[in-house]
């Protein structure tokens, strides 16, 4: 092989690597996708805040995690699956007497980012589909899995008048913070921002840590000045 065609297949090679490792990144991007409204965080100069619970409903721990928002008062937004939604109907329709609002967040909770238009339109389609018997008549936002998108479910997203919601505070993707419940609750007190979008999970047993910072972190950002809404009364927020 001579030099210049090794030199060719090297940039060949690095080239083709950049553009996956960009197209990683783009699809993970909070803030921009390729169709239609993508929100991770508004802009606003009230101090309201989004409380975001994504997985579930799960039959052990929903009623816990209720119990915490119903006695501080405050109005959550839970993402949930179709599949455990149509699995614990109960607790879903728990949520939603509650007055929190729910989100779609897939039916299998699978990367959609390569996902054919027909199986998106299977996922999630029958969550709605599962939200409804639940009992919510709001809006129905949707979450991706992973906060991965690309192409196609943008596209969908955006043909159907979906809002993609994303979020600006993610406590459980730093290790130091995930484990540790003073920190974790001191990461989202010291992280949020006006018309901030947090993201947490609570919906199984891995997940006693976000649990039990979940009060702190009321108490905190309550104590910061900060007023609890949904997502959809942030994005009323100017």
């Amino acid at each position: 092989m001579t030099i210049k065609r090794a030199l060719f297949l090297l940039l060949v090679v690095a080239g083709l690597a950049a553009a996956i490792l960009g197209l990683h990144f783009f699809s993970k991007s909070r803030t921009v996708q390729s169709f239609g409204s993508i929100i991770a965080r508004v802009e606003t100069a009230k101090p309201v805040v989004a409380l975001t619970f994504d997985d579930g409903p799960s039959a052990r721990y929903t009623q816990s995690v209720l119990a915490i928002l119903r006695e501080r008062g405050v109005k959550a937004t839970f993402f949930l699956t179709g599949k455990e939604t149509e699995e614990n109907l109960p607790q879903a329709r728990m949520i939603v007497g509650d007055g929190h609002q729910v989100g779609n967040y897939s039916y299998t909770h699978s990367n959609m980012m390569f996902m054919g238009s027909a199986r998106i339109t299977e996922e999630i389609e029958r969550t709605d589909a599962a939200i409804r018997t639940a009992g919510y008549e709001g809006e129905i936002m949707f979450r991706p899995p992973y906060g991965k998108k690309l192409l196609t479910l943008p596209w969908y997203l955006s043909h159907h008048d979906r809002k993609t919601i994303m979020w600006d505070v993610e406590p459980e993707s730093f290790p130091d913070v995930a484990e540790d419940t003073a920190a974790f609750a001191k990461h989202v007190i010291e992280q949020t921002k006006n018309g901030s979008i947090i993201i947490m999970h609570v919906m199984y047993r891995s997940r006693e840590v976000s649990r039990q910072a979940l009060p702190l972190i009321i108490d905190g950002l309550r104590q910061r000045g900060f007023e609890f809404v949904t997502v959809a009364q942030l994005l009323e927020n100017p």
